[in-house]
């Protein structure tokens, strides 16, 4: 960056363009002051970032009004996120690209951890922050990454089963009728498909087991043309190279028609673990990723093709994988 870019003036123009290009997204002159003031609170110093604290340190001598102001754009102004997000990527995704190209469209989700039970969302779930089941709200984003910066572009909140059927917190909340259940990968589906139709720079979607476990995320990602490298956990069921599942049992007309595959001990699916303990030492590479805190992260890596396996095999028709096994 210039030494003009880093300097003072240079840097608060830029904030201001940045806040004013919220405020127009956000639809509506009277938002345009709080959204701008609200931002600017959110990179204040001080732990705390919810609107009391953030009005009393943006208007110590006029808390009470700043409150008020800054709670009717956080709680009940109508603006859409989605608009805020895409003036973000407008905004960003060219700097970004000047630097290197997208590599990676990332899927992940954010525990945010919550003491009540009154935020919409909340209920006792798996929470990534704190790596265990814990009281918590879940945003499931898409990121666009360069190999040095990434930007979301796609953020929405988790609505468990629970508050689905809850008539009585939803409305109490502000929750919209038409919001129903989905799961993460559903949620995460839909994004990338929106992004997708706008025309997004394309590149492989990276997500962990949590969305490579589910079989209709992978093959949805499959029918949009976007290559994917997907964690699945050790016990996911595959065909080995060589070997695949059986063709359609034959119905002879009696009873009802069969549904699913069957199976013998004699040619079954094999675990991810079970595969990747079959493999000879010789298909085994080392390889470094970047650098840690200490030292460089490295493993053993191994890539053979495989089919994921269904117990409908002989409907799916299933595609073959490249596998990585680390």
């Amino acid at each position: 960056m210039s030494a003009d870019a880093m300097a003072p003036g240079t840097q608060q123009q830029r904030f201001a363009d940045y806040l004013h290009r919220l405020a127009q997204a956000a639809g509506h002159l009277d938002r345009t002051t709080p959204l701008q003031l609200y931002c600017t609170g959110l990179l204040l110093p001080g732990e705390r970032k919810s609107v009391e604290p953030m009005a009393a340190r943006l208007a110590p001598d006029n808390v009470r009004q700043r409150h008020q102001s800054l709670h009717h754009v956080v709680a009940d102004a109508p603006w859409k996120d989605e608009d805020l997000l895409e003036v973000v990527r407008h905004y960003a995704l060219a700097a970004m690209q000047q630097r290197g190209p997208i590599e990676a469209w990332i899927v992940d989700d954010t525990g945010l951890v919550k003491k009540g039970k009154h935020s919409v969302g909340v209920t006792r779930q798996y929470c990534g922050q704190v790596g265990k089941q814990e009281n918590c709200r879940v945003a499931v984003s898409l990121s666009l990454s360069t190999g040095q910066v990434s930007l979301p572009i796609a953020w929405r909140l988790y609505l468990p089963q629970v508050w689905v059927d809850d008539r009585k917190r939803r409305k109490a909340t502000g929750v919209p009728e038409d919001i129903g259940f989905q799961t993460k990968p559903e949620i995460a589906l839909q994004q990338i498909r929106t992004a997708v139709d706008r025309g997004i720079p394309q590149a492989p979607v990276l997500a962990d087991a949590a969305y490579g476990n589910d079989s209709k995320f992978r093959e949805g990602i499959d029918e949009l043309g976007l290559l994917y490298v997907l964690g699945v956990q050790s016990s996911t069921s595959v065909w080995k190279s060589g070997t695949g599942p059986l063709p359609k049992p034959a119905w002879k007309g009696k009873g009802r028609p069969p549904k699913r595959l069957r199976r013998d001990r004699h040619h079954a699916p094999l675990s991810a673990k079970q595969l990747a303990f079959s493999l000879p030492p010789r298909v085994w590479r080392t390889l470094t990723w970047r650098e840690g805190t200490r030292h460089p992260l490295r493993s053993r890596f191994a890539a053979v093709r495989v089919r994921p396996a269904h117990r409908d095999d002989w409907r799916r028709g299933a595609a073959l994988l490249d596998f990585a096994i680390p």
